[in-house]
């Protein structure tokens, strides 16, 4: 049930047609996970938040440093040495006080990261570590719990979702193995400002669609974005009946 403010702060989303009340009481009653609060981190909770997911868990171990201001715009310089998470989640909620945002402060893996992924609606993938990505797919995976992965770097990104509870859809791990993928940070190979953000955005638009049920999510596609040329590409993924997280 959405309360009077509710209705009024929400209600550019709720004048569609298609989306409604009911739209905005499906977001309301999610909760996401956030696994990284930088570049892509920032843009996914500053929208999901304002858009009204009920509940978020943002997760990130580290501090924020100078070299992030460039391009993670939820922090401000005063802020440098402090807790990424924490200070993420206290901009979200000054934007909407409304909703429950909780930092986790530490990294997470192995039975709490499945724990936090199995408690959760949908869970996004911010990071820009393949080790992390492929365990996060993993829980994913086992918990059947929607995934939408972004990533960022240089100029180019890329974007796809992963439902584990549709059949037929791939996972993370049937487009990219874990042998023979080294990471490539942006402190080595750097990344242009507002790549992040749009890369960003559009994740939190990939989460509000599988949320809601509206639209046409990108599960069994991977969109590659040349933001120097301005140019998207997208590629059809298939289920790799060999996978060894999804396959059987």
């Amino acid at each position: 049930m959405l309360s009077d403010e509710e209705l009024l702060r929400y209600s550019r989303q709720i004048l569609m047609p298609r989306f409604d009340i009911a739209g905005q009481e499906k977001l309301k009653a999610a909760h996401v996970l956030v696994i990284g609060a930088g570049g892509l981190g920032c843009p996914v909770a500053l929208y999901l938040g304002a858009a009204g997911i009920g509940h978020l868990t943002l997760v990130d171990d580290d501090q924020i440093e100078l070299a992030n201001l460039q391009r993670q715009i939820a922090f401000e310089q005063s802020w440098l040495g402090n807790s990424k998470a924490e200070r993420l989640a206290e901009r979200v909620r000054a934007i909407n006080p409304e909703i429950t945002v909780n930092a986790v402060n530490r990294r997470v893996d192995g039975d709490d990261l499945r724990q936090l992924v199995s408690e959760s609606t949908l869970v996004l993938d911010c990071t820009d570590n393949f080790n992390t990505r492929f365990a996060l797919n993993r829980a994913s995976v086992s918990s059947k719990v929607p995934l939408v992965s972004g990533a960022a770097i240089r100029g180019e990104g890329q974007l796809s979702v992963y439902d584990p509870r549709h059949p037929e859809s791939p996972c993370y791990h049937c487009l990219y193995p874990e042998q023979g993928n080294e990471d490539l940070t942006c402190s080595e190979a750097g990344v242009i400002a507002p790549l992040v953000g749009m890369i960003g955005s559009a994740q939190a638009m990939e989460a509000v669609k599988v949320i809601s049920g509206l639209g046409k999510p990108l599960v069994g596609r991977l969109l590659i974005l040349d933001a120097w040329q301005m140019e998207w590409r997208e590629m059809k993924l298939a289920k790799d009946p060999g996978c060894p997280v999804c396959a059987g």
